[in-house]
């Protein structure tokens, strides 16, 4: 109902470059530009300029992105009432997930409601938080479970809704024969000078890392920078250090190691929540995942595993 190259300029805008945009989109560099250059023809406006090797909005391409949002909106949500009244004998749905979330939320609430819709046309994507959203808002997607941003600075992204799903505690990762691996809770502020454990600088655990213990008034000794639970929990197994682990995480089984919960005034944990188009539960199929999620996140990870 809306012209398509509107949203190739606004993906343009939060994207930054061409490739990326076509990345997130589908489509080829080529037909990126294309669409841009005759989007400028047809409104007889130029949108961008090119600066060295890059091209950027122009303020009249940045007024445009700004205004067409309640428009896109509008279009969004027309279309959504008009999926719901009709009669698609195959209804989609597009889910995108970090790992975690993706095994211990998504699948079960997912499995559930291909047993209730059969036909039911699932497309599932692993990929990180900011990566989810990014695909959201390209409507590559159509709920992004997700950790928000822990920045207080960060504002709410208005074009997206977010729906709690499971508040995941950290607990203490620590090699089975280690002198705490027995004890019902630990304190950050006693394993301040262990080796540590962590992802690197700029990622979102790093970031609920380092708000640990800053709530705990201590400041750990990293040791190792990895990426995943595995190798984290393998390190931890072969004593080269110990690591915070979120519940929604299954490693204590695979690997000799013990998880230990947290004591203290401030349990440090991260927040899970589904993110969605504003508008998107006016869709039944869409409003009845989210409820399967809510559902899903609690009884995977009340307890540490």
């Amino acid at each position: 109902m809306i012209d398509l190259r509107i949203t190739t300029l606004r993906t343009f805008a939060h994207a930054g470059t061409i490739a990326a945009t076509a990345e997130l989109l589908g489509y080829s560099p080529s037909a990126v530009s294309t669409q841009l250059r005759e989007l400028q023809r047809d409104l007889g406006i130029p949108l961008l300029v090119r600066e060295g090797r890059t091209l950027r909005l122009t303020p009249a391409g940045e007024r445009l992105v700004a205004s067409s949002a309640d428009l896109l909106e509008l279009a969004d949500r027309i279309g959504r009432d008009l999926r719901a009244e009709s009669e698609a004998p195959h209804p989609r749905l597009r889910v995108g997930a970090f790992s975690t979330a993706t095994t211990q939320i998504v699948i079960p609430a997912v499995t559930d409601l291909r047993h209730e819709l059969p036909g039911l046309e699932l497309q599932l994507v692993e990929a990180e938080p900011q990566r989810c959203l990014e695909l959201l808002a390209a409507d590559r997607l159509d709920i992004a479970v997700v950790v928000p941003l822990l920045s207080v600075d960060a504002a709410p992204d208005a074009r997206f809704e977010e729906l709690p799903l499971h508040d995941d505690t950290l607990d203490v990762l620590l090699p089975a024969g280690h002198r705490c691996a027995d004890r019902d809770s630990v304190e950050l502020a006693e394993l301040t000078d262990e080796p540590w454990i962590t992802d690197r600088p700029g990622t979102q655990y790093r970031a609920l890392f380092v708000a640990a213990f800053t709530a705990a008034g201590s400041t750990p000794r990293i040791a190792h920078e990895v990426v995943e639970w595995d190798t984290e929990a393998a390190l931890v197994e072969a004593g080269l250090g110990i690591g915070l682990v979120p519940r929604l995480a299954p490693v204590a089984g695979t690997y000799d190691v013990v998880r230990v919960p947290i004591a203290g005034p401030s349990l440090p944990s991260r927040r899970v929540v589904a993110a969605i188009r504003r508008g998107g539960r006016r869709l039944p199929l869409v409003a009845r995942a989210l409820e399967l999620m809510q559902e899903a996140a609690p009884r995977s990870a009340d307890e540490p595993t």
